[in-house]
């Protein structure tokens, strides 16, 4: 099917006249052109001529008459201006027989010898070959690999436009290429053209089932429902599902509950019918794309991409391969993008990493100039199947090889009457999270304290004023707005450690600590310095809520760049918080009591609020902590800082 669609085009004939091209199409909208479009003829004459047809067919809904889908791709795809009255007039007469398909004109596209040429390359220039896969007297196939190029920020394999024998390879490893330059000389190229019966036998196969699809006015069809995105989590706990076959939903309603790292989401259904299969329960795990169940729909819903899948290539089933979910899981680490991206490798070797959870910056290359081979990716994910208790991280900068005692084993029983509870999911994760940065963060704590009278008098109004809106300002709120201000003053708190690089983030999401009874988590309020008080205040009140109900959704959790932990309303004087990698900070905030504060001439009772930030002290100093903690401090004790 490749070849058909790469070295063969048929050309319409219309009115006597084989047109060849969609400019030429414009000359033609007659009846003749409508007979092709409901043959099937007109739609495998365009994805000839334009491969982003399959895509944008997809998009179109079959339930729509054939006159808007006739204008829908004409129009889209070939940019012609149609006339609506001559439009209507052609469908409303009736179309006599299908053209004969005999008189289709097959022409061969391709030359005896061709020469394959660099294509779009994105406007790079002296482009580097770094490998060259073929050599003289080589056979390739279309789509072969011919050979990789080396730009500045990335890697990229050139395919084969045509089939054929090599006779000549003009470039080498080091050659400097542009777009356009001649790379490979090939002949026999017009031996590989399907013979015409062939072709004839393909369109029809394929013609048929698009028309078939496009006519389509009402069925009742089987919808497959899969799990949406989970922002990254893999292998997600099912712990309810609320529906069984035979029932009947609607759109949106809830399928089941996933319990990801943090937090507990419902599934919604994105189809209305009735449950004829399903496919998971209670206990176990799925990841994103899955198949949850199958719901009978009598509505018309048709999906169109098995059909644009059979127009550009048949399916290939995949052969699974039974490995131990136990085995695997140290091969399928949290993958750092930046490392990633800088790996020396091909775009086929960092798909084969993707699909293995495989970061290449932890991959050791050994092909030319160190490049990450297939063989390599292999390897090293071989290497991790035969020791699962091996570290992917440890040689590689990413963890830590602390020669540690074994943790003690207590038979606790001994000693008296125990109770034994299995840690909550979310307590598992914070706690080796918690873990992790301890050791992995030289942290460093500061103390201060902040005058709150006047802004504990002001909240108090501003909650007055809101009552009747049930709108309650908490402290939180002016401590977000604080921050802010004290970030934007000190960007180095707002930043993050990457290697040898700093990131500093030019956007405020700030994070809080929400105690819930599965354990701690942290919502975060996405662009902090865009809202106001009570916006802020409205915000983290629904976060906090959604938190204890356990309704969080895993990108309320994301993108964090301070995180504030308060016991207010708990007690304690003063702590030292932990803070949240990748953050370099974090304020911890205790309750607040009256203390005599010196003015100058007597002591007056203030409402003070005690302060402790801990830093990473690798970017943040005592200095830096220092001045950030007084600012911060003066803004909570005069607001009116704040619109300086």
């Amino acid at each position: 099917m490749a070849i058909v669609k790469k070295a063969i085009k048929f050309d319409l004939a219309i009115d006597g006249v084989n047109v060849k091209t969609v400019e030429e199409l414009r000359e033609h909208i007659t009846v003749e052109l409508v007979e092709h479009f409901k043959s099937g003829l007109l739609l495998k004459w365009l994805l000839q001529r334009d491969l982003e047809l399959a895509e944008q067919f997809k998009q179109i809904n079959p339930n729509q008459k054939e006159r808007k889908l006739f204008v829908d791709i004409v129009t889209g795809l070939g940019e012609i201006e149609l006339d609506e009255q001559i439009i209507d007039a052609l469908f409303e007469i009736p179309v006599k027989t299908k053209p004969n398909i005999q008189d289709i004109k097959i022409q061969s596209s391709n030359p005896k010898i061709a020469m394959l040429k660099i294509p779009d390359i994105g406007g790079s220039t002296d482009v580097n070959v770094a490998e060259v896969y073929v050599k003289v007297g080589d056979k390739i196939n279309i789509d072969d690999n011919l050979l990789m190029l080396e730009t500045d920020k990335a890697t990229m394999e050139v395919p084969a436009e045509f089939a054929g024998v090599v006779t000549e390879v003009v470039v080498n490893v080091g050659s400097k290429v542009n777009e356009g330059d001649v790379i490979i000389k090939i002949e026999g190229v017009a031996d590989v053209v399907t013979p015409v019966a062939e072709v004839v036998a393909q369109v029809a196969s394929i013609v048929e089932p698009v028309a078939a699809t496009v006519t389509a006015t009402s069925s009742v069809q089987l919808v497959n429902v899969l799990v949406p995105d989970l922002s990254g989590n893999n292998d997600v706990s099912i712990i309810d599902v609320v529906v069984k076959v035979g029932d009947s939903i609607k759109e949106e309603d809830t399928i089941m509950t996933l319990e990801t790292d943090k937090a507990t989401m419902d599934v919604p259904s994105t189809a209305t019918g009735i449950i004829k299969e399903l496919k998971v329960q209670v206990g176990g795990k799925v990841n994103q794309g899955d198949l949850i169940l199958v719901v009978e729909s009598t509505n018309v819903v048709a999906s169109t991409a098995p059909v644009a899948a059979q127009v550009v290539a048949p399916v290939v089933p995949v052969q699974p391969v039974s490995v131990p979910s136990s085995a695997l899981a140290p091969a399928v680490t949290k993958v750092d993008e930046v490392s990633f991206s800088k790996a020396f490798a091909s775009p086929s070797i960092r798909k084969l990493a993707r699909e293995l959870g495989v970061d290449l910056g932890k991959v050791k290359g050994t092909g030319t100039k160190s490049r990450i081979t297939e063989a390599d990716v292999k390897s090293f994910v071989k290497a991790i199947l035969s020791n699962p208790g091996q570290s992917t991280t440890g040689n590689a900068g990413g963890g830590v090889g602390l020669d540690l005692l074994p943790w003690p084993k207590v038979d606790f029983a001994k000693f008296g009457e125990v109770e034994i509870q299995e840690m909550s999911r979310i307590k598992k994760i914070s706690s080796a999270n918690m873990a992790r940065n301890w050791v992995m963060i030289p942290h460093v704590t500061y103390f201060e304290k902040a005058d709150i009278t006047e802004l504990e008098n002001f909240r108090k109004q501003l909650n007055e004023e809101y009552k009747k809106a049930e709108i309650k300002v908490t402290p939180l709120a002016f401590l977000i707005k604080a921050a802010v201000f004290a970030l934007k003053k000190f960007p180095e708190l707002n930043a993050s450690i990457d290697g040898q690089n700093i990131v500093y983030k030019r956007y405020y999401n700030i994070g809080f600590a929400a105690d819930t009874p599965n354990g701690l988590t942290v919502p975060v309020i996405k662009d902090a310095d865009k809202k106001g008080i009570v916006e802020l205040a409205k915000e983290t009140s629904a976060l906090a809520k959604a938190a204890r109900d356990g309704k969080l959704k895993p990108a309320d959790m994301q993108g964090g760049t301070f995180t504030i932990s308060s016991l207010g309303g708990l007690g304690t004087t003063a702590f030292t918080p932990i803070v949240n990698a990748p953050e370099v900070a974090i304020l911890g905030v205790s309750k607040s009591a009256m203390e005599p504060v010196w003015n100058g001439k007597e002591f007056v009772p203030r409402l003070m609020l005690p302060l402790s930030l801990s830093a990473d002290h690798r970017l943040i100093d005592g200095a830096l902590a220092a001045k950030f903690t007084t600012y911060l401090s003066q803004i909570l004790s005069d607001l009116r800082r704040m619109a300086l």
